[in-house]
């Protein structure tokens, strides 16, 4: 199935990914075709196993394929090499994982800053700031995530994620280890990206009420894209044809 839009971010052609060799090599991904419209939320769903996390990854430039073409936001990844994948993700991707992956030993404010000065880019006066208060901690800014609950870890990981504007910020399971009410708040911040700010978001889930958030819906099975829901209308329509799906 070949999934397409006018304008990319993203765009995945005839991408496979196989672990291993001979008899024990595993496909996870099977001449995947995609494209990725910029301003938009994209849920990927699929039972376990089925090739979500290996799609984002290979997506996103942290994976290679082994067949097939990635590009995003225009630049092709085939043949770049590591150094200067690196400087791509740097500056065109931003990153969010269900592990929060802040360094603990840095202020939520340090942490924000951190994309930035790896990229060797000095924050411009109240730039890391404001991506705090966008996320509703500006309140936080000295705290270390110990000091933080794991939602307000989560929001810190998304405006550390944001802070250099990227073309995508890709998301894997992002409200996985999260309560309600935190994952909502998640929810919330992405969509609000998306619409206020016409960031890109391509995010993992599991969860259909997540999923709701998105503005399509890709759902996987043997490493392939087997249907498509745009504009969902909820978490229900979304259950039923994930569980129509699962009874393949």
């Amino acid at each position: 199935m070949t999934i397409t839009t006018i304008g990319t971010a993203v765009r995945l052609r005839a991408v496979s990914r196989i672990f291993g060799t001979g008899e024990s090599a595993v496909t996870a991904l099977d001449g995947i075709d995609v494209d990725i419209a910029p301003a938009t939320f994209t849920a990927v769903m699929g039972p376990s196993g089925s090739g979500k996390s290996t799609l984002l990854h290979c997506a996103a430039g942290l994976d290679r394929p082994t067949a097939g073409e990635v590009e995003i936001d225009g630049v092709g990844l085939t043949g770049l090499s590591e150094r200067a994948l690196t400087r791509l993700r740097r500056a065109r991707v931003g990153f969010v994982f269900q592990a929060f992956n802040l360094i603990p030993a840095l202020s939520a404010a340090q942490n924000v800053a951190l994309p930035l000065r790896l990229a060797g880019r000095r924050p411009a006066a109240g730039e890391v700031h404001a991506m705090l208060a966008e996320v509703g901690l500006a309140d936080r800014a000295g705290h270390r995530p110990s000091e933080l609950s794991g939602g307000q870890q989560q929001r810190v990981a998304i405006a550390r994620a944001l802070v250099t504007r990227p073309a995508v910020l890709f998301a894997d399971e992002p409200t996985g280890a999260l309560d309600t009410t935190a994952s909502r708040e998640v929810l919330r911040l992405l969509r609000t990206a998306v619409d206020r700010h016409a960031q890109t978001v391509v995010m993992v889930t599991h969860d259909p009420y997540a999923a709701a958030h998105a503005d399509r819906v890709l759902m996987l099975a043997d490493g392939r894209v087997v249907d498509v829901l745009d504009q969902p209308s909820g978490a229900p329509e979304i259950a039923v044809r994930m569980a129509r799906l699962e009874e393949r």
